[in-house]
């Protein structure tokens, strides 16, 4: 998976705050241990999914001084079994202790973020539509969720609030009108993607009038939502959002729409169950 710039640094921000609500000013409980007792531990997972976290694992044990060694026995993305050693660590016991729940933590979110959004990709499997993440992530790790998804088979939505237009109810009733609201849009940045929330096909209609770039069809019924893709008729791009789950997906993505969305991806997350045991 590809790490640039803003994901590094957001790596980074991110087991530093982990290991200061952790560690704090020091573990007392490490402590007891000979310095210079060294030791050998694997991290298995109990549950079957996807293997999630290896930037975050190697941040972790750097941030603890790199005297930690890890191997990692299966590839980011991967898909393991119950029982499946996901990696192995050597270096001193006191680190691996100290380092132990601050990795797990991070690999345990973040593979059951990639997992969940496998299962829904694979639904996907056979259609055109690909799945969406959401803004809708655990504040502060808003990057690291969104990799994940992108380990799991999906595909990211805008990051922010900053890299696209997504003009929904609130934003048009201030602004008086899709219309209106994406003339703004034009005019404020031109070039940027304008999305457009819709709760009616007369809405979709204006939207694809004002000139947006896509259609969010808010909690479209499946009848409406094939009535919007015939008359869309590839002028727009649509995306259906709101209420979907695991029953109702591959119905809607029949329809022929470009985008699924799902918040639970990344919100109703359940993280994998994982375990460090010492070895030999």
């Amino acid at each position: 998976m590809q790490i640039d710039s803003a994901l590094r640094a957001a790596i980074a921000a991110n087991v530093q705050a982990a290991l200061a609500e952790d560690v704090g000013a020091g573990d007392i409980s490490a402590a007891l241990i000979d310095p210079a007792r060294r030791a050998r531990a694997r991290v298995i997972t109990r549950q079957p999914g996807i293997f999630c976290g290896t930037p975050w694992v190697e941040e972790t044990l750097a941030a603890l001084g790199g005297t930690v060694t890890a191997v990692f026995a299966v590839a980011e993305g991967a898909e393991v079994s119950a029982g499946t050693t996901l990696f192995t660590l050597e270096g001193p016991a006191s680190t691996l202790l100290t380092a132990e729940r601050t990795l797990l933590n991070f690999v345990q979110l973040l593979s059951g973020t990639a997992t969940a959004t496998r299962s829904y990709v694979d639904l996907l499997a056979g259609t055109r539509t690909r799945l969406l993440d959401t803004r809708k992530t655990i504040p502060g790790l808003r990057l690291a969720q969104k990799y994940a998804v992108r380990c799991g088979g999906g595909t990211n939505h805008r990051l922010g609030l900053y890299d696209a237009f997504l003009i929904k109810e609130n934003h048009i009733a201030a602004a008086g009108s899709i219309t209106a609201a994406v003339a703004a849009a034009r005019a404020y940045r031109a070039g940027s993607p304008i999305e457009v929330e819709v709760e009616t096909l007369a809405q979709l209609d204006e939207a694809m009038a004002a000139g947006a770039d896509i259609a969010m069809l808010d909690n479209f019924s499946l009848a409406d939502t094939n009535t919007a893709v015939a008359q869309a008729a590839g002028r727009i791009r649509l995306e259906a959002s709101g209420g979907i789950d695991a029953d109702s997906i591959v119905a809607i993505a029949r329809t022929g729409v470009d985008y699924i969305s799902l918040g639970i991806i990344t919100k109703q997350v359940l993280p994998l169950d994982l375990s460090m045991r010492f070895i030999d």
